[in-house]
């Protein structure tokens, strides 16, 4: 197969995931499994356009991709996250992380064992050891589904929960691939395996990757703010070559390099360094590209007639997992913690929301030769759908049947004008679109009631863009750029010209993963949130 046809295959895959992308913000489809059925289309029982097979080399293609893509999603994740807002929730976030992760596998093992017991497949005798270890693959969350299908419904979360999800979301993929990792090696070592030196491996691997996340977060902040580069381009490079490293020096160390890639990304993204913001949109656009080009690997590598014989027992637990395995979790988890109460509870135990990670933690086990490995995969491929099918599409109505969405206190971002501001600066972004109602006020800048430290910087009439003053005669439509250091009364004055606040649409985790795809086909990152 020549490179030319390779990249028009590929060309035409990211092309049709970007359009699905906007099916799904338009229907609060979960874009995860838009790709996965994208690669599943285009895959050996679909249209058969590419075929990875079911051999060896497959599975090691596919484990390659989605360490690399996990590596620049988690680091992502981490810059994005702003510790001033995880703070209030931090306690009950690594709780929910560590222990909870912890309860759903065992939980999930023990009704896999029970469920394969009672729906028998043929040839299947599932140890305890296995249903754990599926169990531990599908133990974390997917952040990046249940926000993009909150904003595109145009919810708010009120109180702690955000913060509190986009945490947890954002940290539990290492306890689940350490727990993972350490079953696999169990099984792999027959009838006599070691649980002791196991359970000490487990605590290696936490303890090496924090601290190499830490130390080498700092160590690369000031790295970076050290080292003259004479081409700004270079500087995104640069931490993009320093998230690799603490990757691969964490794992040489006998740490969870993903614990560390995702600390080190938080140490990073909440430090000053040269360059921050082409930074952060570099990483955005490459965390993009990773979940896409990680989630249609996935789709292709799977074959749907194989899932025939465990969609029953995949339905069965799916639905063990939503409405009994990951309560019981979040509700022991959030039991030392106040401030959460049940409805918060039961919202947080919805979300639990399957996406990728298990089904490359699937792959990990075909690679490692895992016995009954396929039957681990596609269990786990058929859970993950069934998550996202059934929790992914009811989210919105979740949170509003439970009471936990408010009226949004935010407005939209800038879409108009290609101009953004430090985070370090205490100024805020807006955009005025001149109705009738503003008019109402005068056709003239100085005539609208605009609080004092606040600037009309541009306008925008159809295509042309100037610098108006006090006595720039407005027009119907036309598209104003304000510029303020005072929230609330910026505010209050386009509430009273009859601008109503929206959702801010803000990336959220690794995440985060994540930004505003309506406008992926367009200028990803084209304007400044106003934040609170």
């Amino acid at each position: 197969m020549s490179i030319e046809l390779i990249l028009l295959g590929a060309s035409i895959l990211f092309f049709m995931s970007i359009l699905a992308c906007k099916a799904g913000y338009r229907f609060g489809v979960p874009i995860l499994l838009l790709f996965l059925f994208v690669g599943m289309l285009c895959g050996s029982d679909g249209l058969g356009l590419i075929r990875l097979g079911d051999s060896p080399t497959s599975y090691g293609l596919a484990q390659t991709i989605g360490t690399i893509a996990l590596c620049v999603i988690l680091f992502s994740g981490g810059m994005d996250t702003k510790i001033e807002d995880i703070k209030p929730v931090i306690g009950s976030g690594i709780m929910l992380a560590t222990v909870g992760v912890i309860l759903t596998a065992f939980i999930t093992g023990l009704l896999i064992l029970l469920t394969f017991s009672v729906i028998d497949i043929s040839g299947v005798h599932l140890s305890f050891m296995m249903a754990l270890l599926i169990g531990s693959m599908m133990s974390s969350t997917d952040s990046a589904s249940v926000f993009s299908i909150l904003r595109s419904k145009g919810l708010h979360l009120r109180g702690r929960l955000r913060p509190l999800l986009e945490l947890e979301s954002g940290s539990n993929d290492p306890m689940a691939f350490m727990m993972t990792t350490m079953l696999i090696g169990l099984l792999s070592q027959g009838s006599s395996p070691s649980y002791g030196v196991a359970i000490i491996g487990l605590f290696k691997q936490f303890l090496v990757g924090g601290i190499v996340g830490v130390l080498f977060g700092k160590f690369f902040v000031w790295l970076i703010n050290n080292i003259k580069i004479d081409n700004a381009s270079l500087y995104p490079i640069m931490v993009l070559t320093c998230c690799i490293f603490m990757f691969s020096a964490s794992y040489f160390l006998g740490g969870n390099s993903y614990l560390a890639v995702y600390l080190g990304g938080l140490i990073v993204g909440n430090s000053k360094f040269v360059h921050r913001r082409s930074s952060m949109n570099f990483f955005d656009g490459l965390a993009w590209l990773s979940q896409i080009v990680m989630f249609l690997t996935l789709g292709l590598l799977v074959n749907p007639h194989d899932l025939i014989p465990v969609i029953w027992p995949g339905v069965v637990i799916s639905i063990l997992m939503i409405g009994l395995a990951r309560p019981i979790s979040v509700f022991v988890s959030l039991l030392p913690f106040k401030g959460y109460d049940r409805r918060d509870k039961m919202f947080v135990s919805w979300v639990g929301l399957r996406g990728a990670v298990p089904i490359i933690f699937a792959i990990l086990a075909l690679s490692n030769g895992v016995p009954q490995a396929r039957l681990l995969f596609n269990t786990v491929f058929v859970c993950t759908l069934v998550s996202l099918i059934v929790q992914g599409t009811s989210l919105s109505f979740m949170a509003k049947k439970l009471k936990l969405s408010e009226d949004p206190t935010e407005l939209g971002k800038v879409k108009d004008f290609d101009m953004e501001i430090a985070d370090e600066l205490k100024t805020i972004l807006a955009e005025l679109t001149i109705s009738e109602r503003v008019l109402t006020f005068g056709d003239r800048l100085l005539n609208l009631p605009l609080p004092e430290n606040t600037l009309a910087v541009l306008v925008k009439r159809d295509d042309n863009y100037f610098v108006p003053n006090g006595k720039t005669e407005l027009f119907l439509n036309d598209k104003v750029l304000l510029l303020s250091d005072d929230r609330e009364s910026l505010m209050g004055a386009l509430s009273q010209m009859g601008v109503k606040p929206e959702v801010n649409e803000d990336k959220m985790g690794f995440k985060g993963i994540l930004g505003d795809l309506q406008d992926l086909a367009g200028d990803i990152k084209s304007g400044k949130f106003l934040k609170i």
